[in-house]
């Protein structure tokens, strides 16, 4: 508990930094994007069962000196939105590195913590008929709030657009909570808006 708390305090203290930017931190970018599910609960990478797209926005500020120490990530505040009735949202915080490796090329890692609105477990008796037709339909996710990680690879266009083929995995990893965690995985395409023509430069 101490641990999720710990989290929780860290990725607000993100967040807080993008909803208002201090004199050292500026919002850089806004991005725009759709993923879809595809993984399934025992970790298979196949058509998810969510069967909708999921919209996601994402607001991008500058790096803070405090977090030289660690690279310079950038804090970022996201939300994600299913177009599918019985689809998980979400929402949260975080982190996301940059390394420019060629010309017009980047790669992003980031770390974040985000909260859904998803099943956390099943409701009904194990191996009731109810039981079985509920796991088919649904991600077991054991946590309301859940840790999300990323991997992006971006192509600009020049100085303020790119485009980026990201994944995120979103699980509670045995920390946040324990027992169930089936965790949600998607991939899918986003554009970004920079404000600041040369974030590597931050």
């Amino acid at each position: 508990m101490k641990l999720k708390l710990l989290c929780s305090t860290l990725l607000m203290a993100a967040a807080g930094l993008v909803a208002a930017p201090s004199a050292e931190a500026k919002i850089d970018e806004v991005r725009i994007g759709a993923v879809g599910n595809i993984r399934s609960d025992h970790g298979d990478i196949v058509e998810g069962k969510q069967e909708g797209a999921n919209v996601e926005i994402e607001i991008v500020s500058s790096s803070p000196d405090f977090l030289n120490l660690i690279g310079s990530p950038r804090p970022y505040l996201m939300g994600s939105i299913s177009t599918d009735p019985g689809g998980v949202s979400f929402g949260g915080v975080g982190v996301v590195w940059r390394w420019e490796f060629a010309e017009g090329w980047a790669f992003e890692p980031g770390f974040g913590y985000v909260v859904h609105n998803g099943e956390l477990d099943n409701p009904f008796p194990p191996l009731s008929p109810q039981a079985v037709a509920f796991e088919q339909e649904h991600q077991l996710l054991g946590s309301r709030d859940l840790f999300r990680s990323s991997f992006a690879l971006e192509r600009e266009f020049g100085p303020r657009s790119a485009i980026q083929l990201y994944w995120q995995h979103m699980s509670h990893g045995q920390v946040l909570d324990t027992g169930r965690n089936q965790g949600l995985d998607y991939v899918g395409l986003r554009y970004i808006y920079r404000f600041d023509p040369d974030p590597a430069d931050d």
